[in-house]
């Protein structure tokens, strides 16, 4: 007993995956994947106690 319920839950998420669509940036997922990043790496965009681990990486 009790199959029923986790079943009907299952066929429900099922048909979602299905039937809807999610909403996808093709072109993101694209570069994301062949590893071109748009934006080269900015310092600003690091935190501060993290900026000079960068420096000395470079």
């Amino acid at each position: 007993m009790g199959r029923g319920r986790a079943k009907a839950k299952q066929t429900k998420v099922a048909r979602q995956l299905k039937y809807n669509t999610p909403d996808m940036d093709l072109d993101s997922l694209q570069r994301e994947l062949s590893g071109k990043n748009p934006r080269p790496h900015r310092s600003d965009d690091v935190p501060a106690e993290y900026a000079e681990w960068i420096e000395e990486e470079d």
